[in-house]
């Protein structure tokens, strides 16, 4: 059904926004945070490279300053907690790079996705969580590669199974792939 959740029901407890890379996933979701009122913008990223620090900067200037920012890259869980009080919607940014980086540290991905689940239910105010669709494309060549999709894959299906309502987000415009508030 294509339906735009800001204008036509409140934000619930919890919302997925997944979409492909540029798809305007990001944008989406601050849209509906922005809508809701003050928010808090818990990003995953780390600038490793020139163009990640681009990206990370055209966010930060879209976002402009009346965003409370956390910079978490790799315990989320820890810093919803931190913030659960708060009561400032929250717009995390984005479980894949979150995943990539959970990888890369070598941490138990299994016991993280269940810490995430657990903080997302204990928010004082709505969470709405960025991620990539990645298993859309053809299988990796490589072993790395392939575990990394099949790890998204597992994140986003028990993220999408908490959440309240699940949109996918394609050239900008939103499709609700779910929801419970209806």
């Amino acid at each position: 059904m294509a339906l735009d959740p800001t204008t036509t029901r409140p934000l619930p407890p919890v919302t997925l926004v997944l979409g492909g890379a540029r798809s305007g996933k990001s944008a989406y979701a601050e849209r509906l945070i922005e809508d809701h009122g003050p928010g808090l913008y818990v990003a995953t990223a780390e600038a490793g490279d020139a163009e990640m620090e681009e990206r990370i900067r055209r966010h930060k200037e879209r976002r402009g300053n009346s965003w409370m920012t956390v910079e978490e890259p790799l315990d989320l869980a820890g810093a919803l907690k931190a913030n659960a009080a708060s009561g400032l919607a929250v717009l995390v940014d984005c479980l894949t790079l979150w995943l990539n980086n959970l990888m890369a540290a070598k941490r138990d991905v299994d016991a993280e996705v269940e810490d995430l689940l657990d903080a997302i239910g204990g928010l004082a105010a709505p969470i709405v969580l960025v991620t990539n669709e990645v298993g859309l494309g053809i299988v990796p060549d490589n072993e790395a590669a392939r575990a990394f999709r099949d790890a998204a894959g597992r994140l986003n299906q028990a993220v999408a199974e908490a959440a309240d309502r699940v949109v996918f987000v394609a050239a900008g415009a939103p499709l609700v792939f779910k929801d419970d508030q209806q």
